[in-house]
């Protein structure tokens, strides 16, 4: 078969060989672009009919399917009569595109953003000019209204926004400072409350010999943050603005392109391999900033930091210095919101590198901090583990915390008690009060990755008490902040928020659309341990709580979830475990007791809600921030 290639990043369009497929009219436009905007997912034919009109008429969903014939048709047109179609396929519900990721135009411009952040500067300029050269237009040009379209085109274009500020980035890094200022003052212009930009202008600007200019950027930039939003600019620009004042150092273009090469890339992929080379500590030690860098923006940069991690640690016990070892493992302070580790086996590998790095410490009050951070790590990285180890590390890394006075290290400390406090149901309101002590913390000294966690917390715990009109004011907080220092992961977590919302208040129809564009915004950001199984699950909880028996289909992934769906699919609830230590935990207590009242197991219907009572007044997995099945009371009472 023919490879098709499309294009989203403009109007959308299909190709074969450089000459355009003809797709008809609007409408099998339409059904094309629901189909590219769902990455292979299937898009049910309810769904599609509903995306497709505002006020479905009889014959909607025949038309559907006539559309979708004709788009085979023109997908594959040497697909021999009655063969299967391989391309455009129908499967359970509905319909999905099965076009590889190479052959769609934004897949291959997110996978070169991933990739340049792991190249030295002048092959990620190459890189990232390339891959936004593949831009026509704004994506999905020709459904710019489309609701169906809404998530992925912010999505894409905020990524856009963030290849444009890197390629500048990796310009000035490579000493073209003269060449980055054109592209920077366009985008800035477009976008002036992208701090990034007018830092990279104003270092560029800099660069170029132009101080007053960079200058002005900066002040007009502080002009217009006070005079429109009554803010002050963040703490890079107004280091940024001092540098300038003061012709710091550390401002100069970098004395050449190997030598920034050596600083960017051999804090990378190849930390390890380098550094265990060269013998140089001091630059192991650095690879540790980048790696937290690396991690906040989500996607392959996430993957790129999990990954040199623990290569990292790797490399510092192979010198045989604790105290190094536990720099290395305790800098890596990337806040975390989601009970459920990534990838259990290099996570139990980290806890026992520090473990070991603990116990090899010298002792005496000079090592506390580290061993702070090292205690906060184990309690970390045993999340989603039933264990004595975690809580307990938790709590002496919060005791040396507030014994040391130290805002970053406490901030550390209450993201290991919270990942703690997940371990059975009705714990909202002790994670509710961790949140407020970290919104707090961090908003007082500046820690605004803590301070976002801080409200994500809060988000959580409110919805677990139906306190929704809160709950709304800290995804706002969040979201705002995000948008202002660039933590894309964020979007995440509210957007499946606003999907829990609107599954609380809405249609079961609308929730789960909406369910479904909060999974499509959860898929290649690199969080695995949140992603697998999350949007059947959700859809379950969805018809659960509204007394609907789901519609279980064991042939997708339904990830550690998979004991739940079995028991919902018929197979009872006898054997079932406790559920893990996370914020599902309410959520598999009433799939359990769903299970075992619909077969009339007593003893596992009471055993699930003797788990479940001291939740008693809430809502029933609210405290996700992502799903609900209703008021806990309700199971609680179930007899069946």
């Amino acid at each position: 078969m023919e490879r098709v290639a499309f294009g989203v990043l403009g109007p959308v369009t299909a190709e074969r060989r450089g000459v355009a497929v003809a797709l008809k009219g609007p409408r099998h436009r339409a059904v094309l672009a629901r189909l590219l905007v769902a990455r292979r997912r299937v898009v049910p034919v309810g769904l599609l009919v509903d995306d497709l009109w505002e006020e479905p008429t009889a014959g909607a969903v025949g038309a559907v399917r006539t559309f979708v014939g004709d788009l085979r048709r023109a997908l594959e047109p040497d697909r021999p009569p009655r063969a299967p179609a391989r391309l455009l396929v129908t499967e359970g519900p509905g319909y999905a595109l099965r076009a590889a990721p190479d052959t769609v135009d934004a897949r291959r411009f997110e996978t070169a953003v991933g990739e340049a952040a792991a190249l030295p500067p002048e092959r990620a300029a190459e890189r990232l000019g390339a891959a936004l050269a593949l831009w026509r237009g704004p994506a999905y040009a020709d459904f710019a209204d489309a609701d169906f379209t809404r998530a992925e085109r912010a999505r894409l274009t905020e990524l856009r926004l963030t290849a444009v500020e890197r390629l500048a980035a990796a310009r000035l890094g490579a000493g073209r400072a003269a060449e980055a200022v054109p592209d920077l003052e366009a985008h800035l212009t477009e976008h002036p409350w992208r701090e990034e930009a007018r830092r990279l202008l104003a270092l560029a600007l800099y660069r170029t010999g132009r101080q007053p200019d960079a200058l002005a950027v900066l002040r007009r930039g502080r002009g217009e943050l006070a005079g429109r939003l009554g803010l002050d600019p963040g703490p890079e620009l107004r280091r940024l603005e001092d540098d300038i004042l003061t012709r710091h150092p550390r401002l100069d273009t970098p004395s050449g392109p190997a030598a920034t090469a050596a600083r960017l890339w051999e804090r990378t992929a190849e930390a390890y391999d380098r550094a265990v080379a060269t013998g140089a500590r001091a630059r192991l030690e650095s690879t540790v900033g980048l790696i937290r860098t690396l991690a906040v923006t989500g996607g392959s940069g996430l993957r790129a930091a999990q990954e040199t991690r623990l290569a990292a640690v790797t490399a510092a016990e192979e010198y045989g210095d604790p105290e190094l070892t536990a720099r290395i493992i305790g800098a890596y302070d990337v806040p975390a919101i989601w009970p459920r580790a990534d990838d259990p086996g290099e996570s139990a590998r980290l806890v026992a590198a520090a473990e070991r790095t603990l116990a090899a410490l010298p002792p005496g009050p000079a090592e506390d901090p580290v061993r702070c951070r090292l205690l906060a790590t184990i309690a970390l990285e045993t999340r989603g583990v039933r264990s004595a180890r975690g809580p307990r590390a938790a709590v002496e890394a919060e005791a040396l915390a507030r014994r040391l006075d130290d805002p970053a290290l406490l901030a550390f400390a209450l993201n290991g008690v919270f990942m703690q406090s997940c371990d059975g149901a009705g714990l909202a309101d002790r994670r509710d009060r961790i949140g407020v002590e970290l919104v707090g913390l961090g908003a007082r000294t500046g820690l605004v990755t803590s301070e976002v966690l801080g409200h994500l917390i809060r988000l959580q715990a409110r919805s677990a008490r139906g306190d929704f009109a809160v709950a709304d004011a800290h995804a706002s907080a969040a979201d705002r902040l995000a948008a202002r220092h660039e933590l894309n992961l964020v979007g995440v977590f509210t957007g499946w928020y606003r999907a829990l919302r609107v599954a609380v208040g809405g249609s079961a129809r609308r929730a789960e659309a909406a369910y479904r564009r909060a999974a499509a915004g959860l898929e290649g950001a690199g969080m695995p341990g949140v992603e697998r199984g999350l949007l059947p699950l959700a859809l379950s909880c969805l018809r659960l709580g509204r007394g609907v028996e789901p519609e279980v289909d064991l042939g997708e992934d339904w990830g550690p979830y998979r004991p739940w769906a079995e028991a919902l699919a018929g197979g009872g609830a006898e054997g079932l475990p406790e559920p893990a230590p996370g914020l599902m935990y309410e959520a598999l207590c009433c799939v359990q007791v769903a299970a075992a009242g619909r077969v009339g197991d007593r003893r596992a219907l009471r055993e699930a809600q003797g788990r479940l009572r001291p939740a008693a007044g809430q809502l029933a997995g609210a405290g996700s921030g992502m799903v609900t099945l209703g008021p806990v009371d309700g199971w609680l009472a179930e007899t069946r």
